[in-house]
């Protein structure tokens, strides 16, 4: 059975995985999925012998396209929605979603938008300074005997999720988001216009920003509100300079 919806738009995003045995199952399960797109942040060195065979030859093309980037803001600057995986919990890492939950989002979403479905290292998954990019997070849940699951496993489980809601007949497609790369030059500059008003605590900065980021995220801004926004940041920047004078 063929997904009604266009699978290009999402891609793998692996932040700094240790094996390559790994990264090749992940291209298996990613095909078999329908999702052809993989990118490695952080990490080249990675025998290809040993990819391919975990990845059989069938999915020999997915690792020919791996993209290779050296840091996260890069790698996801040109996409316009983020979907972070984690089994640490915590309230400063949630809220948390099932990947039952956020597979109909993603197939919505990703008909007009290009959807990065990120995933951490093998040993301490994703930590707080890679899931701030992040517009939803999710968790599989497990047994409480055993929380931890192999990575190319995590990945099949999200991509299968998502692959059985795009068989689904979807209403009318989301608007196309804002990029990752336009969202952080907007966080930078409201970051520092606060921290000129003195909004925000200079020993914990990130702590408050970090509810705005939410805030922003739950409304789901497109590229001209991004634009409208930083062009009210300058526009107090410009007012409280000469507000001093």
């Amino acid at each position: 059975m063929k997904p009604q919806t266009n699978m290009k738009n999402i891609s793998i995003v692996l932040y700094k995985p240790k094996y390559a045995g790994n990264v090749g199952s992940i291209a298996r399960a990613a095909k078999n999925m329908g999702i052809g797109s993989i990118i490695v942040v952080g990490t080249t060195d990675f025998d290809r012998e040993e990819m391919q065979q975990r990845s059989t030859h069938l999915a020999a093309d997915v690792l020919d396209k791996i993209q290779y980037f050296d840091n996260i803001d890069t790698a996801l600057g040109d996409f316009n929605y983020v979907v972070g995986t984690t089994s640490r919990l915590g309230k400063a890492r949630g809220p948390f979603i099932a990947p039952r939950v956020i597979a109909e989002k993603i197939v919505n979403v990703s008909r007009k938008n290009k959807v990065a479905l990120l995933f951490g290292p093998e040993d301490t998954g994703l930590f707080n300074d890679e899931l701030r990019y992040c517009h939803a997070v999710v968790s599989i849940p497990t047994a409480r005997e055993l929380k931890s699951i192999n990575l190319s496993h995590a990945v099949m489980i999200v991509c299968y999720e998502i692959f059985t809601a795009s068989l689904a007949s979807i209403e009318e497609a989301a608007p196309k988001l804002a990029l990752s790369k336009e969202l952080e030059g907007m966080y930078g500059q409201i970051k520092t216009l606060l921290a000129q008003i003195r909004f925000l605590n200079p020993e914990n900065p990130d702590y408050w920003m970090m509810h705005l980021r939410r805030f922003f995220t739950r409304a789901g801004l497109l590229s001209r509100e991004v634009k409208i926004i930083r062009g009210i940041c300058r526009q107090l920047e410009w007012y409280a300079q000469h507000k001093k004078t």
